[in-house]
């Protein structure tokens, strides 16, 4: 059985439509994909439509924007109740926070001489459900300012960067409660590959486990191989789920193609069963046993 757990789709900052992830996934030899939009749920009934005509497995569910000591971490929320009105509140709050930040943005490309306009930037983002900087980038490549994405963000949106904004993130502690007390299965992505590998050392993972941390997505591109068992121990010595996956975002991430990261048939099952145990409405759509 083949399992890829993190996946984007159009509805955040994907470049393909939920029913052609789901499309290309059959195609790629899955079995077992996950939807993963930032901070939404927006695309779920177009992939679950999908995954039924493809015939592959879905696992519905979010990658949340949180902050844990001053530095961004990503937590994905494996079949979370999409009708949890706290969990889908704080969503919300956190999308809201997201698109605010986007004309300040492009106020600062724009003060760099860089033609960046809202106007330009919505024949990009169409009925994205949470606009964000990767849409910015893609705006770069149209403009001819940056080759792709990575090179938009090194240059203008990384923290640090002077097209760079703050915006809200939810408190990871407090959203780990939240997306267990809805069901979900919580799940932290690429930890060490990003900022959040500053303030991820083994005591915070003690910390996250005991806060409701399930697991680690150990088997990812960002992470080298000693980083991989590095982050595999510990997660061993906690009793933390092992997942890996490609981050794929269609054309938006060179390389991160479906299935070129997979998760163990044994760690899905029982990032299945924990929903289950948790009381979740959200249930996989699919016979992947």
């Amino acid at each position: 059985m083949r399992i890829d757990l993190h996946t984007h789709s159009s509805a955040s900052d994907g470049t393909q439509p939920p029913a052609e992830v789901m499309a290309a996934a059959a195609a790629a030899g899955l079995d077992v994909v996950a939807l993963t939009d930032h901070d939404s749920t927006a695309g779920w009934d177009e992939a679950a439509a999908a995954a039924v005509s493809a015939g592959v497995t879905l696992v519905r569910g979010i990658e949340i924007s949180t902050r844990f000591r001053g530095s961004g971490v990503h937590l994905l929320a494996y079949l979370p109740s999409g009708d949890d009105v706290p969990l889908m509140t704080e969503l919300a709050r956190v999308v809201e926070g997201r698109e605010a930040r986007v004309p300040a943005m492009l106020a600062r490309l724009r003060e760099l001489g860089i033609p960046a306009t809202e106007e330009a930037l919505a024949e990009i983002t169409g009925d994205t459900a949470a606009t964000g900087r990767p849409h910015v980038a893609d705006l770069l490549v149209r403009l001819g300012v940056v080759t792709d994405r990575a090179e938009a963000f090194d240059r203008f949106l990384r923290p640090g960067r002077p097209a760079y904004v703050d915006r809200y993130a939810a408190d990871l502690v407090a959203m780990l409660e939240l997306v267990t007390a809805a069901g979900g299965v919580p799940v932290v992505a690429h930890p060490w590959g990003r900022e959040s590998a500053g303030v991820l050392d083994a005591a915070a993972f003690g910390l996250l486990a005991d806060a409701g941390l399930f697991g680690i997505e150990v088997d990812h591109l960002d992470h080298d191989a000693t980083q991989r068992a590095a982050l595999r121990a510990l997660a061993d010595d906690l009793g933390l789920v092992v997942t890996g996956s490609s981050d794929h975002h269609g054309l938006g991430k060179v390389d991160h193609d479906l299935g070129c990261e997979t998760t163990s048939p044994e760690a899905y099952r029982r990032i299945v069963a924990r929903a289950a145990e948790l009381g979740s409405s959200t249930t996989v759509i699919g016979d992947a046993a």
